[in-house]
């Protein structure tokens, strides 16, 4: 039996917060003690915890004293204010910001692609973004067929991706244009029931939005593959949870055949092939929502080149794209004895 850990969450109340206590039950995750962290704002909540309830405190830089792992989901800033904090304390970070994805002696980690990144000692872990976590579970299988050279991918996500107050403003805009009222945006920039618009992030001097970047080069890091080419348009879709992924891989040579892209899918963990012709039947986010696959289809050679497959791919942005992905970072941990 795997020894009880003492385990804190900040960004406890976020909707990322609220899975990973979903998933520390469903997995049978060691918890000993549970410390909830978040805001001054959400200080004195209780949240229910294995029939118990956990009261949230205020962060500080003293609340991971004997804390043997930290999910951090809290933002970038909140994550460079604490994290050192927590491994000064002695805990091992395992961050779901952008804060540490991108520096250089900061694992960034998919466990089933590249968890041997994680050198030994090391107490500070990135999780990759949610789209970049979604794209390499369909790809990584893929990669094992070939040299890939270039992926196009248009995303097409959801309001869980910009966080439980997305959501609701999704829910009550589609509510207000039902009832025949204006929708009025104050989370996200623009009207968001019934409508699509580019993701809602900054755009650099190259015209890609911070996703589009992230994606970009969070993927080269994680297939330790600096040069691969890699085009992303990110769009934000009028839907409540789970991201969708349209995906074309170019290869050096020969793409693979259909067949044999459908059997690496088939073999890879974590993931499901959803790929029915007949009844058309694909990937979509409402099959993907609440599970911790992510499902890979709609399978075919790309007819106007000789060396490329497409497919589409839809995720759980909570489940695999944040909370379940730093859980499984935890668990490899644990059982190779390094927590």
């Amino acid at each position: 039996m795997a020894r009880l850990l003492n385990v804190a969450v900040l960004g406890a109340t976020g909707a990322v917060g609220g899975e990973f206590l979903q998933l520390f039950e469903r997995r049978g995750f060691p918890v000993g003690r549970l410390k909830l962290l978040a805001s001054e704002r959400s200080a004195g909540k209780r949240i229910p915890f294995r029939g118990d309830a956990v009261e949230v405190e205020a962060v500080r830089p003293e609340s991971f004293e004997g804390v043997d792992v930290a999910f951090f989901s809290a933002g970038a800033s909140r994550s460079r204010e604490f994290a050192p904090h927590a491994i000064a304390a002695g805990a091992t970070v395992i961050d779901n910001s952008s804060a540490f994805r991108m520096e250089p002696d900061v694992p960034l980690v998919v466990p089933e692609i590249n968890f041997d990144s994680i050198p030994e000692g090391c107490r500070l872990i990135a999780n990759p973004n949610c789209s970049a976590i979604i794209l390499l579970m369909a790809v990584h299988p893929l990669t094992r067929l070939g040299r890939v050279e270039r992926l196009v991918v248009s995303t097409y996500q959801s309001a869980s991706g910009a966080g439980a107050a997305a959501m609701r403003e999704l829910e009550e805009q589609t509510r207000d244009v039902l009832e025949g009222k204006d929708p009025q945006p104050r989370v996200l920039p623009h009207v968001y029931a019934f409508n699509l618009f580019s993701h809602n992030t900054p755009i650099n001097e190259h015209g890609y939005n911070d996703e589009e970047w992230k994606v970009i080069h969070e993927t080269r890091k994680i297939l330790s593959r600096p040069d691969l080419r890699v085009n992303v348009t990110c769009v934000r879709v009028p839907v409540l949870r789970a991201h969708s992924e349209s995906v074309t891989v170019e290869y050096e040579g020969e793409a693979p055949s259909e067949e044999r892209v459908r059997e690496a899918v088939r073999n890879a963990p974590g993931v499901r092939l959803v790929d029915d012709r007949e009844h058309n039947v694909f990937p979509m986010p409402l099959a993907a929502s609440g599970i911790d696959e992510v499902l890979v289809g709609r399978i075919r050679r790309d007819l106007s080149h000789p060396s490329a497959v497409s497919l589409f791919v839809a995720g759980d942005q909570l489940l695999k794209g944040a909370a379940l992905n730093a859980v499984q970072i935890a668990e490899r941990l644990l059982d190779a004895g390094r927590l």
